[in-house]
């Protein structure tokens, strides 16, 4: 199904050791609405959508493990560098104790990934309807972290990020409008 290539599908450039900023940043590593809830959330709904829009949920989910990769680089190599006291001072102290320099799935405060983030109805409009709110929130939280940001590199990267989840949000959207079409056409779902 993948073929998988060697490299980032956009360079992450890190200038500066920032634990702070790299905790940030694991909001959309391990979060609600992270890479990690999305690809997993598209990849288990296209089960129960038409085949109109399966490829859509596809091509999303495996573009958004795209992202968690880069992301865990940006997560690294912002904190690659850091001392032990570097970590405590960005609040990353129990995450240092629980897994050294490792990642792990967590968002920003701490709290460790759950499948009760992934969302699925079972029903194609309303579960799209749920990734648009997800793309839109994932957007958002990626310009609040453009704004806390001031490492050049890693900011264009980010930049690229929340430019992607516009895009799958128009995607989702097209998809909806497709289904609508074909639920009134054929009184459908």
């Amino acid at each position: 199904m993948w073929v998988y290539e060697k490299k980032l599908l956009y360079p992450v450039e890190v200038t500066t050791c920032n634990p702070k900023l790299a905790r940030y940043i694991m909001e959309q590593y391990g979060g609600a609405d992270g890479e990690l809830a999305a690809a997993l959330r598209y990849m288990n709904q296209r089960y129960t959508v038409p085949d109109k829009v399966i490829g859509v949920l596809n091509d999303i989910a495996t573009e958004e493990f795209s992202h968690l990769e880069m992301l865990a680089t940006m997560i690294y190599k912002l904190t690659k560098d850091a001392s032990p006291q570097q970590l405590e001072e960005a609040g990353l102290a129990a995450h240092f104790v629980n897994h050294g320099h490792a990642l792990f799935y967590e968002n920003a405060g701490g709290v460790p990934f759950t499948s009760t983030y992934i969302q699925a109805k079972g029903d194609p409009i309303a579960d799209l309807y749920e990734d648009i709110a997800a793309e839109e929130k994932a957007r958002a939280t990626y310009q609040w972290l453009i704004d806390l940001s001031d490492d050049p590199g890693l900011t264009d990267a980010l930049r690229f990020l929340r430019e992607r989840e516009n895009i799958h949000s128009l995607r989702f959207r097209e998809s909806v409008e497709i289904l609508k079409e074909e639920r009134d056409r054929k009184k459908i779902f």
